[in-house]
């Protein structure tokens, strides 16, 4: 912990984006809408992977009635909100079609002043071209270390070479990283994990962001454990090590119940930066701790906006 405050000082940092209605005894938001995702997409992914299923894109804003994402902005921003995240389903090749809405990328932030994240998927060089004229402000993107993975959970006629090969194309167009790394992915195992964080630390990342597969209803894996939880916790270890300098962020998805108070504890015991809707009692834990707790309310992906 002594490594770590000498590297980031004594603060802790939690998040609450608008991605759900969420509070705690220990913290309420105030603006709900202030971060919001959009799906590109609808609900529509052509890859229905194993463990997803598109679950994830049912909660996001979708346009219609013949909406442009700009339309869609324009409208958050009235609200309150000064953020999104634009994602979406993926196609078969892996990539979120994200291309045919760069412009609109462009003038909500030139435009409504908003911060403008993305979830990519897969990067070619058009889209990195895109997402640069764009200037968004980061790119997330989940990597996976194991080609079984890949081919077996995301359908994917793909390796893991060609996360490797997005990364590098992110850093050569020098737009800011934010990989994510789903912990237990390959069926609730540890398969490529490791592999994956050797990939992310070749990188000029801005923050690694750390999420744990939780079996969802309506997916293949809905019947399965969380990976478990000594290896879970190990790689947190693991990845403060691997990244020194680099913040490191527990994200929004990961199990409900003892699971995630046990998981938020290790978060705050092996040093990582920060923590998406704690779990109550975790605040107070992470004082106890030693650490200073600091709000925000928005996407752990937003480590450099405060």
């Amino acid at each position: 912990m002594r490594w770590r405050r000498e590297r980031f000082g004594n603060g802790f940092e939690f998040y609450a984006p608008g991605l759900k209605r969420w509070q705690t005894s220990e913290w309420r938001p105030e603006k709900a809408h202030r971060f919001v995702s959009i799906s590109v997409t609808g609900t529509a992914c052509a890859l229905q992977c194993d463990h997803c299923k598109a679950k994830v894109l049912e909660g996001m804003i979708t346009p219609s009635n013949g909406d442009s994402l700009f339309d869609i902005a324009r409208r958050l921003r009235q609200r309150g909100t000064d953020g999104v995240l634009i994602s979406g389903g993926s196609t078969r090749t892996g990539e979120v079609p994200l291309a045919p809405h760069v412009d609109d990328m462009r003038r909500i932030k030139d435009e409504l002043g908003m911060r403008v994240i993305v979830h990519s998927g897969v990067v070619s060089p058009d889209l990195a071209q895109g997402l640069t004229d764009a200037a968004v402000d980061g790119v997330m993107l989940d990597v996976i270390g194991a080609d079984e993975t890949v081919r077996d959970v995301y359908h994917l006629d793909l390796s893991a070479a060609d996360f490797e090969r997005s990364l590098a194309l992110l850093a050569r167009a020098e737009l800011r990283i934010i990989p994510h790394i789903v912990l237990g992915l390959h069926y609730g195992q540890f398969l490529g994990e490791w592999d994956a964080l050797e990939m992310i630390a070749r990188y000029p990342v801005s923050t690694l962001v750390l999420v744990v597969m939780t079996p969802l209803v309506g997916t293949p894996m809905a019947s399965l454990e969380p990976p478990p939880l000594d290896d879970t916790t190990a790689f947190f270890a693991l990845a403060r090590q691997a990244l020194p300098d680099t913040r490191v962020n527990l994200g929004c998805g990961r199990p409900m119940g003892a699971m995630k108070i046990a998981l938020d504890k290790a978060a705050v015991d092996n040093g990582l930066n920060g923590i998406a809707f704690p779990a109550d009692g975790i605040i107070d834990y992470a004082e106890r701790s030693g650490l200073t707790p600091e709000y925000y309310e928005y996407c752990c992906s937003l480590t450099w906006s405060h």
